[in-house]
């Protein structure tokens, strides 16, 4: 874990992780479902996460260069918790 509850003037980041040289950005949403916390993730949403997250790379070495992933953590309202890798990538 490399950042909890990251803020930059673009927005906020959930959480921010590193996982085999990839840095992963996370959003995560609670609602009923995992169908409708999914739903909770605006395309305005993933834009702003996007330009927060140009901002956090920007400091490290490489740069706009760092591989990087936006996945979302999904929670019901069993407190389970759902994971979708690349959330933001074409399906």
């Amino acid at each position: 874990m490399l950042e909890t509850r990251y803020r930059s003037r673009a927005g906020e980041i959930d959480l921010i992780l590193t996982k085999d040289g990839v840095v992963v950005f996370v959003e995560v949403k609670s609602a009923g479902s995992y169908d409708q916390a999914a739903a909770r993730i605006s395309r305005r949403q993933m834009d702003r996460i996007c330009l927060a997250a140009c901002d956090y790379v920007s400091r490290l070495p490489e740069g706009m260069l760092t591989e990087m992933r936006f996945d979302a953590a999904l929670v019901d309202a069993q407190g389970m918790i759902g994971i979708i890798p690349n959330a933001f990538g074409e399906n």
